[in-house]
């Protein structure tokens, strides 16, 4: 009988711990990105748009081409080596061979080095060899990245043309808790299901534990409720027995 129970009990906090995992797991696939028609990525809390040409064909964009075409959001920003692999290993499911990508960093001559456009502080760098040490001039210096190696290279921002434009914002955390998904409503459902067939099982066994030899029908047989007999019915009851006694 305590086997019973304690596997009744073991059984319905496995199902509810795989109810768990899969909210999780739902809430780390799903991202709020922008929705203006094109395709975004979702990569932790940020949103990737990889920009392609027609007919799987590359094309050349200058640097200012390649930031017109995020329109509103920034190029490319890669704050840990997670981001940098992740652009290395996606970049494959969207372009042919090796692409050169624009990052969106500046030189600032303030600090006589390289920062990002949102005013983020670079704080991972992936550089080639002797790249961030280049001669180009201070204001025209501008950053690439290698798809298929992830490492960095300092370009022209004037006279050198790339084919790789990835468009980067960042997640609206508050609408993504409030808008319902497809997939985690499917997923609450069938999780619920799951429960009510675990428990019915869990029942049916302790009623065939208690009555053995019992069926599927006689379990839900109808037993209906014990009825008192009322004052008066009761009292004839007894006298009748005291006339019937020696």
């Amino acid at each position: 009988m305590e086997s019973l129970r304690e596997s009744g009990r073991r059984s319905l906090s496995q199902t509810c711990c795989l109810f768990v995992l899969l909210l999780h797991l739902q809430a780390a696939l799903t991202g709020d990105c922008p929705a203006d028609g094109r395709t975004w990525v979702p990569f932790k809390d940020r949103c990737y748009h990889f920009v392609h040409g027609e007919e799987d064909k590359l094309k050349v964009y200058t640097f200012e081409k390649a930031k017109s075409l995020c329109q509103n959001h920034e190029l490319l920003t890669v704050q840990s080596a997670e981001e940098n692999d992740f652009v290395v290993k996606y970049s494959p499911e969207v372009w042919k061979g090796q692409v050169n990508v624009w990052l969106g960093m500046y030189f600032d001559t303030n600090s006589e080095d390289m920062k990002w456009f949102g005013e983020d502080l670079v704080r991972f760098t992936n550089w080639e060899s002797g790249s961030s040490l280049s001669d180009l001039v201070p204001l025209d210096k501008c950053v690439a990245l290698h798809s298929d190696t992830g490492k960095w290279e300092t370009v022209s921002c004037s006279d050198d043309l790339e084919n790789g434009v990835i468009c980067e914002t960042a997640q609206k955390a508050e609408e993504t808790k409030q808008r319902p998904s497809a997939l985690l409503s499917a997923l609450v459902i069938l999780s619920v299901i799951a429960i009510v067939v675990v428990s019915a099982v869990i029942w049916f066994l302790h009623q065939r534990h208690q009555n053995p030899g019992s069926s599927v029908v006689t379990a839900f047989e109808y037993h209906p409720p014990f009825r008192v007999l009322d004052s008066d019915r009761s009292c004839l009851v007894e006298a009748e027995e005291l006339d019937s006694g020696p």
